[in-house]
């Protein structure tokens, strides 16, 4: 159903973008970068998120970590990442190939800054061996609710 239903909401939204199936696994950051050919960075992961009462997918660069001290501040609590069950529930997709594309249940989807660093990202595409191409600011303009920044780059992890 998962990957069926980002087909759909692509044809229907998105006709433009450029699903990408291959052999590999794509489920991982690493897996993704390696089978696309592509640095991690680019992969825009998405992560299912509870933050207090808040509920929402968050995109970022997939060498970026949440960060507990920048989420707590934007929502008022400390983030828990929804686990594979919850996360397939909510979503209509399995951990590995979360999109904010085709989306079982509505959800504010968050895109972070990190991304701005890239003119095209790749998200996953709804299963364990898809993900999209698309533009990042083409990836806000169709399900960004808004930017934030919650998250710490590699970079500034240093001397923690």
């Amino acid at each position: 159903m998962s990957l069926a239903s980002v087909r759909q909401w692509l044809a229907e939204n998105a006709p433009d973008l450029r699903l990408i199936e291959v052999e590999e696994t794509t489920a991982t950051v690493d897996t993704a970068a390696k089978a696309l050919g592509v640095e991690p960075g680019r992969i825009a992961k998405t992560l299912a998120v509870r933050a207090g009462e808040h509920l929402f997918l968050l995109c970022t660069r997939g060498d970026a970590r949440l960060d507990n001290r920048k989420c707590k501040d934007e929502f008022g609590a400390r983030p828990r990442m929804l686990g594979p069950e919850e996360t397939f529930e909510v979503t209509g997709h399995p951990v590995g190939g979360v999109c904010p594309f085709g989306l079982k249940n509505p959800l504010p989807v968050y895109v972070d800054v990190s991304l701005q660093t890239f003119e095209v990202v790749y998200p996953a595409g709804g299963s364990l061996n898809t993900s999209v191409e698309v533009p990042t600011d083409r990836l806000f303009e169709l399900v960004g609710k808004r930017w934030v920044d919650l998250c710490r780059l590699p970079e500034e992890a240093v001397g923690e």
